[in-house]
């Protein structure tokens, strides 16, 4: 049986310590939060200090930055980035490739489409068919 862990070198030359998630073996870094119940994709990264509710569904290669929220039953398609300090609602779906910028917050129940990017600092809140909602 091989390692549970793997040593990463960041761009500051320190070494960040992640350990496989028992669910989908995604990569969670010291100090992150991901409840025992969420899913976590092979080559998804979970930084420190991100929080991953239960039945979150992380896909694989997204990246969660560092003090990030993603409430329950959230679902964040394959490569999807969220920012730093970003923030999704409960039940929101993120799609494939999309972009939620630094202290973005994005609505429970929110629908974010393919390929889209949510500004550093912006808030976001869609209907079920992913139209915005005016602010």
């Amino acid at each position: 049986m091989g390692k549970n862990y793997v040593d990463i070198e960041n761009d500051q030359g320190e070494t960040l310590r992640y350990r496989k998630h028992a669910n989908g073996r995604g990569l969670i870094a010291h100090g992150a939060k991901v409840h025992p119940s969420a899913v976590v994709e092979a080559g998804a990264y979970v930084e420190p200090r991100a929080h991953i509710a239960a039945g979150a569904h992380i896909g694989r290669g997204a990246w969660i930055e560092e003090d990030a929220v993603i409430g329950p039953d959230v679902f964040i398609a394959p490569h999807a980035h969220i920012g730093p300090h970003a923030s999704v609602g409960a039940k929101a779906k993120i799609g494939v490739r999309t972009h939620i910028g630094d202290h973005a917050a994005v609505a429970t129940g929110s629908l974010i489409g393919d390929d889209e990017v949510i500004d550093d600092g912006a808030h976001i809140a869609t209907d079920r068919r992913g139209f915005h909602l005016a602010a």
